[in-house]
């Protein structure tokens, strides 16, 4: 517990004095922000603004957890560092992105093809090691499972292990899609990636008080390494509270592709090896939301469009936070609204989680 501790204050505290001296470097720099010429004119207002904040994020994130574990003089575990390795792996592809971006002058980055690809290999490495023998526990234990799960395992599905990574990579690769899309708003990604990553700590240090290596009952939990994804789930969250502080409205930094494709890719990852992947729509029923307002704007205008020859949309504007300022709502009140809906689905994720618990107990 105290390493679940250090590493959500450390990685706090870097995030919040790391993030100044970011805005003052990539100020400098001329590392601004380009912004879509057919989103709210209220955004205009916002371009130049420093970007790529979220290399801040994630350095604060992997320094907070290393340093948590020295002082508490406990070796990394290798699920740990397997999620470090898709957080930071996505945030490099999403890095590349930024880097464009701000060298082409342009608000398009990486063409989609070539982030897919990057996507791709980081998701597909990251299935492989999680379900390779070599990193078993004593216990035959590997990080990720070949089962189906919502808050455990359904033990009746036993997957074969490419159809596993397959979907290990759909998993990463939409939800690190879904908090880019949800990244448009001052404070919004971050905020509501915070609460989740939040639910996902107490989720962890549950799930290791509750161990099957620890007290084995019909209610345990089987997940090779909860307390050390509690000190990473830590970690992040307090990076993205520390970033909070100057990407509020008005945001003195944005966190850029680096940050969202990172903390999504971390969010699948935390789904992924605490054996809870159907969890996560709930928790993160924000971006699933964002995420579907998208899919259906673009399916009902094609669909219109063939049929009419005229494409008609259901929304003003997408993604979802964007329909809601069109129609007149202030960026601020979007954002706590949003905040607000989290919030709930946090609850509501959390409270069927324990709910599970107790109803096999």
């Amino acid at each position: 517990m105290r390493a679940v501790l250090l590493g959500g204050g450390l990685a706090l505290l870097i995030s919040l004095l790391g993030t100044r001296v970011a805005i003052r470097m990539f100020t400098n720099w001329g590392y601004g922000q380009e912004i879509r010429d057919d989103g709210p004119t209220t955004h205009h207002t916002k371009r130049g603004t420093p970007t790529m904040g979220g290399v801040v994020v994630i350095s604060a994130t992997v320094v907070g957890y290393f340093t948590a574990k020295i002082i508490t003089q406990s070796p990394p575990s290798a699920s740990a560092l397997l999620l470090l390795f898709l957080f930071v792996g996505m945030g490099l592809v999403g890095f590349v992105d930024d880097f464009i971006k701000i060298v082409k002058q342009r608000s398009l980055g990486l063409r989609s093809k070539a982030k897919m690809v990057g996507q791709t290999i980081v998701g597909v490495v990251f299935g492989i090691l999680a379900l390779s023998p070599a990193l078993a526990d004593d216990r035959g234990k590997t990080p990720a499972s070949r089962h189906l799960s919502f808050i455990r395992d359904f033990d009746s599905f036993l997957l074969p292990t490419v159809v596993v990574i397959i979907l290990i990579w759909l998993m990463i690769t939409a939800t690190s899609n879904a908090v880019n899309l949800t990244d448009g708003l001052d404070g919004l990604a971050v905020g509501a990636s915070a609460m989740v990553f939040a639910a996902y700590t107490l989720v962890n240090i549950w799930q290791n008080n509750q161990s099957c290596r620890i007290s084995p009952s019909g209610t345990c939990y089987e997940v090779r390494d909860p307390l050390d994804l509690a000190v990473v789930a830590a970690a992040i969250t307090g990076a993205c509270f520390g970033f909070l502080w100057w990407n509020a409205s008005p945001a003195a930094i944005f966190m850029g592709d680096t940050g969202s494709l990172s903390l999504g890719a971390a969010l699948a990852g935390l789904a992924i090896l605490t054996r809870t992947e159907l969890l996560l729509v709930i928790l993160g029923g924000l971006f699933v939301a964002v995420t579907l307002s998208v899919m259906v704007q673009v399916s009902w205008f094609k669909t219109t469009r063939r049929l009419t020859g005229t494409g008609k949309r259901i929304f003003r504007m997408t993604p979802l936070h964007h329909h809601f300022e069109m129609i007149g709502w202030e960026q601020v009140t979007v954002v706590i609204r949003f905040w607000i809906i989290t919030g709930l689905c946090v609850a509501a994720g959390l409270g069927v989680f324990y709910a599970e618990w107790v109803a096999g107990s």
